[in-house]
């Protein structure tokens, strides 16, 4: 979604903008006005499990978004202060609950100040809005665990896309996570989110991201799956296959904090399968 559109809507009825930032851009002073926190560092991931970012219960999501004044008829708007960056994991849990009324603001909050749109100040004693009647109605397989992983792994129909840098798929990088081994799921193919996005930290156009996933998708290919760090950044490939035409789209939720653990699950080190050359976008 363009800046532009968002703000021409801004005070339409029904419309509900999320700012759903993750680690150091999280304490952005600015906002787009009237913006709500969709705290993925905090109630928006289940802190009772031991892996980052993990998704809440349906009975949890569904009172967090509620409190957020989100309804079923609502129109989100989700935005991060980093670009396209943690945004595209609250779009993805949104469309995981059965909620399809949710666009990410391309380019988030960079994009907007530099389209010269207002700003406020953030107001941490704001008045809670307004209780919303969303319910979170979960789609089965759109969140995964390790075994679909596994099992897609074998699956010539089926393809696994690593969205972490290329050192850390192919194990020269230390991961960020203390205790996770290096590389990568065999049979996994990279490809960095960050390719995906162009020097403004915007959506490429549908036409270059076909192009960044058509050499990784083979004919036969039914089944997409994602996984990243924490299952955030793979959400950014997700919105990317989705703009560029691709369903049977799935999100590893535990992704490599999950695998990664110490544990009998293989894992690969090497550029392996890894997909075209490293691009500038890497990071």
């Amino acid at each position: 979604m363009d800046p532009t559109w968002l703000a021409a809507r801004l005070a339409v009825p029904g419309l509900v903008v999320l700012d759903a930032s993750v680690g150091a851009h999280r304490d952005a002073d600015r906002r787009v006005p009237g913006a709500r926190r969709f705290d993925l560092d905090g109630p928006l991931s289940d802190h009772a499990s031991p892996l980052p970012h993990t998704m809440p219960g349906p009975a949890a999501f569904t009172e967090e978004l509620r409190a957020l004044g989100v309804d079923d008829t609502s129109t989100v708007v989700v935005y991060d202060t980093a670009g396209v960056y943690s945004s595209a994991r609250a779009w993805w849990m949104l469309r995981a609950t059965g909620f399809d009324r949710v666009a990410v603001l391309d380019g988030g909050l960079p994009a907007w100040t530099a389209a010269g749109l207002p700003v406020e100040e953030r107001a941490p004693d704001a008045a809670a809005p307004v209780r919303g009647g969303f319910t979170a109605r979960p789609r089965a397989g759109w969140l995964v665990d390790a075994e679909v992983v596994a099992a897609a792994l074998a699956d010539p129909a089926a393809l696994v896309l690593d969205a972490r840098t290329r050192g850390r798929f192919a194990g020269t990088e230390p991961e960020p996570r203390a205790g996770l081994r290096g590389g990568h799921m065999p049979g996994a193919v990279n490809l960095p989110f960050g390719e995906l996005l162009d020097d403004s930290e915007r959506l490429r156009p549908a036409p270059e991201l076909r192009a960044l996933f058509a050499p990784l998708v083979a004919g036969g290919t039914e089944r997409l799956l994602f996984s990243c760090g924490s299952g955030v950044t793979a959400c950014v490939l997700a919105l990317g296959a989705e703009v560029a035409g691709f369903d049977g789209l799935a999100v590893y939720d535990g992704s490599w904090s999950d695998w990664g653990r110490p544990s009998e699950r293989p894992v690969a080190t090497g550029t392996g399968a890894g997909g075209p050359p490293p691009g500038s976008g890497a990071r």
